[in-house]
């Protein structure tokens, strides 16, 4: 495994220290693999969505039916 340093500021440290129960290491390392995956996913996502036909007119159109489609369920429940 790879030993990796960085700086903070020394207001941060000084919070640190105040946590003297956390494994500053792990949690860091558990950080750095989440944002990790989460920026591979943010990539996947924009490939797909690149790829996509979909219009902001369509979604206008699509919100609307949803919109009108619950109105109607709630008023046949009573519930509006």
């Amino acid at each position: 495994m790879v030993s990796l340093t960085f700086a903070i500021p020394d207001e941060i440290k000084s919070e640190m220290k105040k946590l003297s129960w956390a494994n500053w290491s792990e949690l860091t390392s558990e950080e750095l693999v989440k944002e990790i995956k989460r920026v591979e996913m943010l990539k996947r996502f924009k490939e797909i969505v690149s790829k996509s036909k979909f219009t902001e007119k369509d979604a206008d159109l699509l919100s609307k039916k949803v919109k009108e489609s619950m109105h109607k369920k709630l008023k046949e429940s009573g519930l509006i």
